[in-house]
């Protein structure tokens, strides 16, 4: 059996419905261009929908694997401690469903990279 994947981009959330646009942004750009990639959005608080939805909804599309990839910018103790725990209650509740957890994307080399030059370029536009 081959293995069909799904994504999870996994935010904090807010009461501000605005602040979702830039999550719902990335999910329409990454299924933009892989549009075969289940992806859903999930929240930990105050959003809809919650992780263990999104889980549930993928899971219904017979995926075999889900990325739970942090839209946090760094390792606090939702990710540390928390998203570690839901996800692995989640494995158990989906036996033959394989859960893995991404690092916070904001620790990758590549995001740091990318929020420096916008940094710089704020700079270079101020003066």
């Amino acid at each position: 059996m081959s293995m069909v994947g799904g994504v999870i981009l996994f935010a904090h959330g807010s009461r501000d419905p605005l602040w979702r646009a830039p999550m719902e942004a990335v999910r329409a750009r990454l299924q933009a261009a892989q549009p075969q990639l289940p992806c859903r959005c999930a929240y930990l608080e105050l959003c809809e929908p919650p992780l263990d939805a999104a889980v549930a909804e993928l899971a219904a599309l017979k995926v075999t694997h889900i990325a739970i990839v942090p839209l946090f910018l760094g390792a606090g103790r939702h990710v540390r401690e928390d998203l570690p725990g839901m996800a692995q209650a989640l494995a158990a509740a989906h036996p033959g469903l394989r859960i893995t957890l991404s690092p916070p994307i904001g620790e990758d080399e590549r995001m740091v990279a990318l929020m420096a030059d916008i940094a710089a370029e704020a700079v270079s536009l101020e003066f």
